[in-house]
């Protein structure tokens, strides 16, 4: 066994000793052949060694070659983020253009682009072209996308002027801008700007960037494009302008707000006439051919400013921008909305909120106002949002958060009867309460003790919201009064915000007595809750949305959920009850209407800095709100004063012809009935009539608007010299709607 061991040691050490050998003799071989290949290599390369003024070339131009793939990969990378905003859908898309109808098919006004890109390059005056590449980009038939001429002179001029006085994008670069980009001043629009630039240059033709360029460049008054502008602005086919008017079109693209002829006609003029300067300097036309469009500049057709909805149009607006972008209207942009919009309840609105603000606006040193109405499910008829559009665009009904005062605590006692803690008939006391070192007081600083839940909240008595936000939050076991008044109004703020409110109703000690601000438009989509049964009424502006093509694309109706329900039965009868002594028995009282039966609730915040009236009947509700932009305080300014005045002024004018309906839980007052029928009522096939102006019943206030629209369809010209000669068939039809 010995032996046998020794033998089979012996023959291991042989094969590690063959294995070692092996590898040793394998990896010097291998260095030998590597040092072979190097030297013939070295040989190679000493045969392409220079010296002198060759070698400094060679080494400039490796490190250039170094530095250049390290520039190609940075360039890529910057270029990535353009590429991936590229697409051939960009080139095809429009910018979105609706055309607003009221609620019986009127139109009502327009928002979005005015478009159309219907004619061909080869279609457009030779003189416009020319107007174009003279001011926007001279050199665009030589250029690749960037003029690096035109960047550099443009840098020298703006450094000379220290300020930026000439601008350096091509044409090219601003079409892809116009459609890919922001008017963000950034480098990384500028690099992405460039390389956008290459990538329309690299698929499409000069003629074709161009003819995108006419197309899709904004100019000024809602238009986009130079057929759109022509149309617009003068009246007539882009085809048939004439020199000195393609000039004031060409001096838009640069600044077309500043530049438009119909905002300000003196700078169009003179924009116009740097513009064929610049065509003679380019050598496109002497200045003999010039010369007569100087001396005869364009005239606009005339754009005064029509009555408008505009706060409506722009609210709607931004409606139908939601429902394309959740994808709901299809690819098309040129749309169609019939909406809910009530034309003689916004001329009323309007009318009622300027006559007051300058009636008693000094007198409360209160300088505005805002309103909405709608109907109960949540289709809003008209938006006042503000005294002046023309003066400020700012939409106080729809974007500006004030906090609403008593007019909040609706919320609270409807979350309160929601959790079964109180009736109507439940007796309360008006007392000192304080959470911590915040003690709430009344109006005139005094407690009143015992009294019904109808009574305190007709007298809007500021204690019992915050008793029952404690009580609330003692239902669900808490005993610790504080964290109970938390815990309820926590509650109260889901229930705002199931009703309706979208705001974020900061919760402090005093949200149940109205501290957190909301906006106009949710207090009506809030109350609108009582009257319709208890469902949630989002507030809309779209009926019906038609495509170019005229095809129904979206129907409320169809097309939305079913509202959800947020108030049983019960609790809404119980609250419409209470809210129907505001009016009558509280601090509504100016908010009565003649006739008919209203619940509401007024609402004042502390310093007097806004006033609230928020009130409805079985047809409509509405909320007004009264105050300064600044939030400077008012003249001792209530919600029952002025607020409640308007309410009444609109709601009473816009009963007139109506069907009344109940208020759920509110007894039907029989003279309303009689009232109803003596204003000679006709049901509207919306749920609502349609007043019309002053005292008029509806069916007059249609037949004269639409005699009014019959003579703005006769021309001038043509009734100056000889009689207006109306139509068989729009007779035939106001006969019928006289009957």
């Amino acid at each position: 066994m010995e032996f046998r061991k020794a033998g089979w040691r012996t023959r291991l050490k042989r094969y590690a000793l063959a294995v070692d050998s092996w590898l040793d003799a394998g990896l010097w071989g291998a260095g030998r052949r590597v040092g072979e290949i190097y030297e013939r290599i070295r040989s190679q390369a000493d045969r392409l060694t220079v010296t002198g003024p060759r070698r400094l070339a060679a080494e400039f131009a490796s490190e250039g070659l170094n530095i250049g793939i390290v520039g190609a990969l940075f360039v890529l990378i910057l270029a990535l983020p353009a590429f991936r905003i590229g697409n051939e859908e960009a080139l095809k898309s429009q910018v979105l253009a609706v055309t607003f109808l009221d609620r019986y098919g009127n139109a009502i006004g327009h928002r979005g682009a005015r478009h159309d890109d219907s004619l061909k390059l080869e279609e457009m005056p030779d003189h416009l072209l020319k107007a174009v590449i003279a001011t926007e980009d001279r050199r665009f038939y030589d250029h690749f996308g960037i003029d690096i001429i035109g960047t550099f002179r443009a840098l020298t001029v703006n450094a000379r002027a220290s300020g930026v006085v000439q601008g350096g994008s091509s044409l090219t670069q601003q079409l892809a801008k116009n459609l890919f980009l922001s008017n963000e001043r950034s480098l990384d629009r500028k690099i992405k700007e460039a390389f956008l630039a290459l990538w329309l240059e690299a698929r499409l033709s000069k003629s074709e960037i161009l003819k995108l360029y006419l197309d899709r460049a904004y100019m000024g008054g809602g238009t986009f494009g130079v057929a759109a502008a022509a149309e617009y602005y003068f009246g007539k086919s882009v085809k048939d302008v004439s020199l000195a008017e393609a000039a004031m079109l060409a001096g838009l693209f640069k600044a077309p707000t500043k530049y438009a002829p119909h905002v300000n006609l003196p700078a169009a003029r003179a924009r116009a006439n740097d513009v064929l300067n610049a065509m003679v300097d380019a050598g496109f036309m002497t200045a003999g051919q010039v010369d007569s469009a100087k001396r005869n500049p364009a005239t606009p057709v005339d754009r005064k400013r029509e009555s408008s909805p505009d706060y409506y149009l722009d609210w709607a607006f931004d409606q139908v921008k939601e429902l394309a972008e959740e994808g709901k209207l299809g690819s098309d942009r040129v749309l169609t909305v019939k909406t809910p919009h009530d034309s003689a309840i916004q001329q009323r609105a309007d009318e009622a909120v300027e006559a007051i603000l300058r009636q008693h606006g000094p007198t409360y040193r209160v300088k505005q106002a805002a309103t909405v109405v709608m109907d109960p499910d949540g289709a809003v008829r008209a938006i006042v949002g503000g005294r002046d559009y023309g003066a400020s665009q700012f939409n106080r009904a729809t974007a500006s958060q004030r906090q609403p005062g008593s007019s909040f605590k609706p919320y609270v006692y409807a979350t309160a009867l929601s959790a079964g803690l109180y009736r109507p008939n439940t007796i309360v006391t008006d007392r000192p309460v304080c959470i911590g070192n915040w003690c709430p007081k009344n109006y005139g600083g005094s407690f009143s003790g015992s009294m019904p839940l109808y009574v305190a909240l007709a007298k809007s008595i500021n204690s019992i919201p915050v008793q029952m936000s404690i009580a609330i939050g003692r239902a669900t076991g808490e005993t610790h009064e504080a964290r109970a008044a938390a815990i309820g109004r926590k509650k109260i703020v889901a229930m705002g915000h199931a009703m309706g409110l979208t705001t974020p109703l900061t919760d402090t000690v005093s949200l149940p007595i109205g501290a957190a601000e909301v906006t106009v438009i949710d207090q009506a989509a809030g109350y609108a809750v009582f009257v319709n049964g208890g469902k949630r009424a989002k507030p809309y502006a779209a009926l019906d949305i038609h495509n170019s093509q005229g095809e129904l694309i979206y129907n409320h109706g169809r097309d939305e959920p079913e509202p959800q329900q947020v108030l049983t039965t019960q609790v809404v009868q119980d609250m419409n009850f209470m809210l129907s002594k505001v009016p009558t028995e509280g601090t509504g009282r100016r908010a009565a209407l003649d006739g008919v039966v209203t619940a509401g609730k007024s609402g004042t915040t502390n310093g007097y800095k806004d006033a609230w009236y928020v009130g409805f009947s079985g047809n409509l509700v509405e909320a007004v709100w009264f105050g300064n932009d600044d939030s400077s305080e008012t003249a001792n300014l209530t919600g029952g004063a002025l607020p409640a005045m308007t309410f009444k002024e609109i709601m009473q004018f816009a009963h007139q012809g109506l069907e009344l309906k109940p208020i759920p839980g509110v007894p039907v007052d029989p003279k309303a009935v009689t009232v109803a029928k003596a204003n000679g009522t006709t049901p509207d096939p919306l749920g609502a009539g349609m007043p019309g102006a002053g005292h008029m019943p509806r069916q007059s206030f249609e037949v004269l608007s639409a005699v009014g629209a019959l003579f703005k369809t006769v021309e001038p010209s043509r009734s100056a010299s000889r009689p207006v000669q109306v139509g068989i068939r729009e007779v035939s039809g106001l006969e019928t709607r006289l009957r």
